[in-house]
């Protein structure tokens, strides 16, 4: 067992603290009708998330790095949850009054879930892969949980590469554009179910609720 004390060579953390902010902002932003908890558990949510995040590029303590695993874990669990709720309501509202009254808050709204699912999702995605940031940085031996082309075909990739957040992102996004796996193939069950979740979301924001809040827009 790793010292929790020791420090890890890891990757800037910058990129994914700018996809936290951003999905903090989308949640505190959106239309009060569509709104699953107050704003002010937001900007709560992101001190909790940002300051481990924070000390990690300061120090690369292994300690903050599981408590930065833990932290964003629990940001996707509330996230899932929080979002299940919000689309509830929104298809409420179109099942139960006119979409016209409320057609471009509908869409706003529907964009703003749909860019916050591609962003938690890559968070998700960045931290369980082989255990995460520290776990990769740190050359353990865990499975990955995906396999990237370059891992497949390690003569167009440098020979230490390993995945980096922007990597998850282009899996995230990907996953809630093709609703399917492209060019990174999950290996494990919970990869598989993960994606599954997230094109689930995916779908029903772009095809139930921004599908009809255009044709309901004048």
């Amino acid at each position: 067992m790793s010292d929790p004390g020791q420090t890890i060579r890891d990757e800037p953390r910058w990129a994914p603290t700018l996809a936290i902010l951003v999905v903090l902002s989308l949640f505190a932003v959106l239309p009060q009708h569509v709104q699953a908890m107050p704003v002010w558990v937001s900007y709560s949510v992101a001190l909790v998330v940002i300051i481990p995040m924070i000390v990690v590029t300061l120090t690369a303590n292994a300690l903050w790095m599981r408590i930065e695993r833990i932290v964003i874990m629990l940001l996707g669990a509330a996230y899932i949850a929080n979002t299940a709720a919000e689309l509830a309501d929104m298809i409420g509202i179109i099942t139960l009054h006119p979409p016209e009254t409320r057609a471009v808050s509908l869409l706003s709204s529907s964009l703003a879930i749909w860019v916050a699912n591609v962003l938690t999702f890559s968070l998700l995605y960045w931290q369980i892969d082989r255990g995460g940031p520290s776990s990769r940085a740190s050359g353990a031996t865990t499975k990955p949980d995906w396999l990237f082309p370059q891992a497949a075909a390690p003569e167009v990739a440098l020979p230490d590469w390993q995945p980096l957040f922007l990597d998850y992102l282009s899996l995230g996004y990907n996953t809630a554009t093709a609703f399917s796996p492209t060019d990174v193939l999950p290996l494990t069950r919970r990869a598989k179910m993960l994606m599954m979740l997230e094109s689930t979301i995916s779908l029903l924001t772009l095809v139930i609720v921004a599908a009809r809040a255009v044709n309901a827009i004048p």
